[in-house]
């Protein structure tokens, strides 16, 4: 009986009150109070005003009252866990009358619980962020830089630089050098029967690195508005990478017009502020730019992070994705850099990449550190990402 009460009144959160309310279930104080949180996010577009704490503090319209926004926030952080808190939260940042009360008023923004989709709404805004939050804004992200940092910079710095190592091979190698799998194999023409061993007449070892650049990367971000969180993961693995003596990384952001953010790798809160997300895209002009900054097409590893909708000339875009893979530059796309998944793409350009050869898929920031890694490498991407059960876009029946 306990359970089936518990089953209704979870319905009845679910559908909320007035006309929708079929349970005839009665609310504790606690769950009358979750309730009115639901319903004041859940039900504002429907309502067009933000319901919650004493009605003097409520205003009419589209608009929501700062005072009303405050104790929401601070409420919803009380009765909900961290991982629900950061749903709604999102929910609300995609009303467009909420988002300008949650970020513009640093009293608010530093309630809000800090992750990557909040950096995005604030490099949304951009200039529109008055000077008197900017300082709070910049501390949010701050906070989150040096989380995803920690997180992340460790991994990726371990898996480039081991494959890094293994793209320099050593004919002289010390023991503990030695790369006994390709050792091994190209030596397996001198096994000897009689003592059932390979006797290798060549060691092949793993190298040391060089005081130049091994490898370029240029990593060519879309910041049109659906980027937003892609565009904060290139930023961090950017800044990381731009950390490797071995690696040359440079960051070119765009959307109608072309960015080189290059300098600001050394620090990713100034480079993630100097991207300004919404507007256009012209990946034609893009990448007519990174091809005039590459000077070691071989050696070169350009991402092109983008949804491949183009705005500018698709012919260009095209022609000048040929010249770049004809060149000898290890081209990838990727559609997004983030958890949730592949967004809407322009599958007929994904399918002319994959005519080129060129994978196209999504990727977490999880698996960045291992994609590079294998890229430096050279291994072959499309079973990369099929050991991974990755997607490829634009392939048949993709």
């Amino acid at each position: 009986m306990q359970q089936d009460e518990e089953t209704l009144k979870r319905w009845r959160l679910i559908l909320g009150g007035e006309d929708a309310d079929g349970t005839g279930v009665s609310l504790s104080d606690k769950d009358a109070m979750i309730d009115k949180a639901l319903a004041a996010l859940y039900e504002f577009e429907r309502k067009g005003k933000f319901e919650y704490g004493d009605p003097a503090s409520r205003t009419g319209g589209s608009g929501a009252s700062q005072p009303g926004v405050a104790r929401w926030l601070g409420d919803i952080r009380n009765y909900f866990p961290q991982s629900v808190v950061q749903v709604m939260q999102n929910d609300a940042l995609k009303q467009e009358a909420l988002k300008s009360k949650l970020m513009l008023e640093p009293e608010i923004l530093e309630q809000a619980h800090p992750d990557v989709h909040l950096v995005a709404t604030l490099m949304e805004l951009g200039k529109l962020i008055p000077s008197k939050t900017r300082d709070t804004a910049r501390r949010v992200v701050q906070k989150v830089v040096e989380e995803l940092i920690q997180k992340l910079a460790q991994h990726t710095t371990q898996a480039i630089s081991g494959a890094l190592n293994r793209a320099v091979r050593n004919r002289r190698p010390r023991y503990n050098e030695i790369d006994w799998n390709t050792t091994i194999r190209k030596n397996l023409q001198h096994y000897q029967a009689a003592y059932q061993t390979i006797i290798p007449e060549v060691r092949y070892g793993y190298g040391r690195k060089s005081r130049r650049s091994l490898k370029d990367v240029v990593l060519c971000l879309d910041q049109s508005g659906s980027m937003g969180s892609s565009v904060v993961y290139s930023g961090i693995f950017g800044s990381v990478m731009a950390s490797l003596p071995a690696i040359k990384t440079q960051m070119v952001v765009f959307d109608t017009e072309v960015a080189d953010l290059t300098e600001e790798l050394k620090d990713p809160v100034d480079l993630l502020f100097g991207v300004q997300l919404g507007g256009g895209t012209d990946i034609h002009k893009a990448l007519t730019y990174c091809r005039q900054i590459i000077t070691k097409p071989d050696d070169t590893i350009l991402v092109l992070i983008t949804d491949l909708y183009e705005g500018g000339s698709e012919a260009g875009m095209r022609q000048r994705m040929e010249e770049l893979v004809s060149s000898g530059v290890q081209l990838i796309t990727l559609l997004a850099l983030n958890d949730e998944g592949a967004p809407s793409f322009d599958t007929q350009n994904a399918r002319f990449l994959a005519g080129l050869g060129v994978p196209v898929f999504a990727c977490t920031p999880d698996q960045f550190p291992e994609l590079m890694a294998a890229a430096i490498s050279r291994q072959d991407l499309s079973q990369w990402a099929g050991d991974r059960d990755i997607v490829l876009k634009g392939t048949k029946g993709q």
